[in-house]
């Protein structure tokens, strides 16, 4: 898409994913150094998570959208935005404390795993299905 200057300017929902993305990074590196200093690597599942699926999977989410700006259109992006990321979100914060030892987290891992593959589900969705010809994302980025 292009502004009136001639800029090319990202689609929001890339703009939101990749400000997601950063967010998991920092929380993933935190991690990571928690577990340098203290010498306890008990809870690398939640730092590899946190890192893949926050952090790469939500940059190349991103990147996918501004890539393809028509199928950046509309509400299912940000339906699948919003799904995917609290998933992530929720299984991170579960998942560190499952590891830490708190056992009562297991229903909750396990929910915030089914929200965050409905997510990909969505997004898979997305990626499968035509681009509407007539959207104005589709002319302005066909200009």
């Amino acid at each position: 898409m292009a502004s009136p200057r001639g800029d090319i300017i990202m689609p929001r929902i890339s703009e939101y994913y990749f400000r997601s993305a950063i967010l998991f990074l920092l929380v993933g590196i935190s991690i990571g150094i928690y577990m340098s200093v203290s010498q306890t690597h008990n809870v690398i599942g939640a730092h590899a998570h946190i890192n893949l699926l926050g952090w790469v999977t939500s940059a190349l989410f991103g990147g996918y959208y501004a890539l393809n700006p028509g199928k950046a259109a509309g509400r299912l992006p940000m339906l699948q935005f919003a799904v995917y990321t609290l998933g992530v979100a929720i299984m991170g914060v579960s998942l560190y404390l499952l590891l830490s030892g708190n056992v009562g987290m297991t229903p909750i891992v396990a929910a915030s795993s089914l929200i965050t593959f409905a997510g990909v589900l969505l997004f898979a969705w997305i990626v499968w299905a035509p681009v509407v010809t007539g959207s104005p994302a589709v002319t302005q980025a066909a200009e």
